[in-house]
């Protein structure tokens, strides 16, 4: 075996094994960004030490093993005969197999419905379109992150098979087909740190439009729908006061079983153009539903198939099945020419009035096939849902703008972050589904995505009041929000008229908060920390915080335990500080844990101690002016020497104004700069209490 070792960015070691180097590299590969750092190295008579900024690894030339320190901290270690090469009647395989140390958990591996932490579980990065409730995922990710200060990317776009602790208890083995393996250990020493580090290397989460961050309404999927039902949809919206920014078309636009066809079903819409239009003068943003599938019936297989658009099999006929739809082909985007159709398909719904497109599929991928471009098919399994996605998400850049630019997908592998926003994907209506959506969210976050969103009273079977009202408060405590279902619309009203109020009160909280959650997508974008973040990446240090999977930080500053009980009971873990729930006011003495009951218009959302929380003044749409008369929210502040800053930004993803709180000599001051007018709202913890003081002072002590 060859060892090489390769350093793309500081504190980040590429690790290449090769047994037999005669064949030339498969392609596609990840587009890895490569600064090509140069390495320190020193030789003793028993070890080489190699170094990139923190990050060194020692060589034991006797025994031959790789042991990784970070400063001077170990953190893993590739033992004797940790690396194997291993030989079968049909395949060959290279191992890498690192220490797990006592403590150490590990995270992340994509959107995994499976136990939160990875230990003891065999995980095999495959796409498959498997639903919520098992170890299959839609969006698998080479990618882990361990408690113990260092994140390792196995850098195979193929199926890589984890072994995390349960072949061999105390090791974290994985193994790839074939002669070269190739991985990517990152230092960080904080979690928040190797995710930044790791979205370097793969790209940076584009910024959302800031109107995306609203609610989004679908039609359902197995639903009737026409002009009739969509508009009456929208306007039972807008006669309860519920706001609604985005109306979403699922696959029935389309003529049923031509999909994709790209063209609206004349039937249920016979002039698309001014319906869209008149959508549009009502302040809404349009998606549609599609998918890289072209069935035999579409008018578009004959063209396709002509032109060579599709995936092919061996002998260079079409590939197709009929899992989904009759003779369905896939279009093949290693095929230049066919991106430019299957675009300019897109690129007239766009000028019809389509904003952007709900990108469903891309997981169902053929090995037994050839490319256009010579690609390995067992590479592209998992690598089609990253080029069908930057395919549709570049032409939205092109057409509406690099900050209109936006996704709702459901496939993904390693980059995928680029192209936000991602969806949960097909879950059942009951509380176990609901928590498993949350469980796989937390792993994505921790996979280097930073964006996501999940069917809003789940996708299949019917909801009850409960799980629907229940599922509105998470959904819309999320980064981005939808309601959508299988056989059953999603209108508040069809439940209960209780429904309608608990939609109408955290759709406007959420219109609300926009500053502050605005603030934390910029935050994801430029750092490549997730607007929802796993307690474990917020509180590392805290021993509770390790394997809580029901509860999450929603940026910096508040903390959402959703309910998942028809009783109404929350359970829920604080770490240590004052918390104060933000629709209560209840104040808590955080290192514990809580068990309350809450009405459908409450649920456990709490501000740390010494937060800034900038509200807005509109609460009927997400993008608007951040900045005109804000309300300042600020928790605690009262010990001397607590001090915070946070920033207002546009919705160009540009700063705009700056807060800073200060308790000196326990005396509190505000000084903003940006604000002409503001509100500020104290709300004291230790003396339960609100002061409220409005003013156009750049600076104002407070009492």
């Amino acid at each position: 075996m060859t060892t090489e070792i390769h350093s793309p960015r500081e504190d980040v070691m590429t690790i290449r094994l090769t047994h037999h180097d005669g064949s030339a590299p498969k392609s596609p590969a990840f587009p890895v960004e490569d600064g090509h750092i140069a390495l320190k190295s020193s030789e003793t008579d028993g070890d080489i030490t190699v170094s990139s900024g923190n990050l060194r690894v020692v060589v034991d030339k006797e025994n031959y093993a790789l042991t990784f320190y970070g400063k001077d901290q170990f953190l893993t270690k590739s033992d004797v005969n940790g690396q194997g090469y291993i030989t079968s009647s049909s395949q060959n395989y290279i191992r890498e197999r690192l220490d797990l140390g006592v403590g150490e958990n590990i995270y992340g591996l994509g959107e995994r419905f499976t136990n939160f932490v990875k230990n003891g579980q065999t995980v095999d990065i495959w796409n498959k379109d498997g639903g919520t409730s098992s170890d299959q995922s839609y969006k698998n990710v080479p990618f882990f992150v361990s408690n113990k200060g260092y994140g390792v990317f196995v850098n195979h776009p193929e199926n890589v098979s984890f072994e995390v602790g349960s072949e061999h208890v105390s090791k974290n083995q994985f193994s790839v087909a074939g002669e070269r393996l190739e991985y990517i250990l990152i230092y960080g020493p904080s979690m928040e740190e190797i995710l930044r580090k790791y979205t370097d290397l793969m790209g940076k989460p584009a910024l959302p439009p800031a109107w995306s961050f609203g609610l989004w309404l679908s039609t359902s999927f197995c639903t009737d729908y026409n002009e009739e039902t969509v508009n009456s949809f929208i306007d039972g919206m807008k006669e309860r006061d519920i706001p609604l920014d985005v109306f979403h078309f699922d696959c029935f636009w389309m003529k049923d079983f031509e999909w994709c066809n790209f063209e609206w079903d004349k039937r249920v819409f016979p002039e698309p153009e001014k319906m869209l239009a008149k959508l549009k003068a009502k302040g809404l943003k349009i998606c549609v539903w599609i998918n890289p599938y072209i069935a035999q019936k579409s008018a578009l297989f004959a063209e396709g198939k002509e032109h060579g658009y599709f995936i092919k099999n061996r002998d260079g006929s079409v590939w197709q099945w009929d899992l989904w739809q009759g003779g369905q082909a896939i279009v093949d985007f290693t095929n230049p020419d066919a991106c430019a159709w299957y675009r300019a398909k897109l690129s007239a719904l766009i000028d019809m009035g389509v904003d952007c497109f709900k990108t469903d599929f891309g997981e169902r991928i053929p090995t037994d096939v050839q490319y256009f471009d010579g690609s390995d098919p067992e590479k592209m399994h998992n690598y089609y849902a990253y080029q069908y996605n930057e395919v549709v998400f570049d032409l939205l850049k092109e057409k509406k703008g690099e900050q209109e630019a936006v996704l709702f997908a459901r496939s993904a592998t390693a980059g995928s972050q680029k192209f936000p926003v991602h969806w949960g994907g097909d879950c059942l209506s009951t509380y176990s589904s609901m928590a498993e959506s949350l469980r796989g969210g937390l792993s994505f976050m921790l996979s280097g995505f930073s964006f996501w969103s999940h069917d809003i009273g789940g996708f299949e079977e019917g909801a009850t009041p409960d799980i629907y009202k229940r599922w509105t408060q998470f959904g819309l405590l999320s980064s981005h929000s939808r309601y959508h279902g299988n056989v059953e619309y999603r209108v508040p009203w069809i439940f209960d008229e209780e429904a309608v109020d608990v939609t109408r009160k955290f759709t406007k909280l959420k219109m609300r908060l926009m500053p502050y959650l605005f603030k934390q997508a910029v935050t994801a974008h430029k750092e490549g920390v997730p607007v929802m973040r796993p307690m474990v990446l917020a509180y590392t240090e805290d021993p509770a915080a390790a394997t809580l999977d029901r509860q999450y930080m929603l940026g910096e500053n508040l903390l959402v335990a959703p309910i998942f009980n028809d009783q109404g009971q929350a359970e829920f873990y604080l770490p240590k500080g004052k918390w104060t729930n933000i629709l209560t006011e209840q104040v808590y003495d955080g290192g514990q844990w809580v068990s309350e009951h809450h009405d459908y218009m409450s649920l456990p959302l709490l501000a740390k101690e010494n937060s800034i929380i900038v509200h807005g003044t509109e609460e009927n749409h997400a993008e608007y002016d951040y900045t005109e008369k804000p309300t300042i929210h600020i928790y605690g502040f009262e010990n001397d020497g607590s001090e915070a800053n946070t920033s207002i930004y546009q919705t160009t993803g540009q700063q705009k104004a700056t807060i800073h709180v200060q308790n000196k000599n326990n005396e509190v001051t505000v000084q903003t700069k940006g604000l002409a007018e503001y509100t500020i709202i104290w709300h004291k913890q230790h003396n339960p209490a609100t002061k409220t003081y409005e003013t156009t002072e750049k600076t104002i002590k407070l009492s």
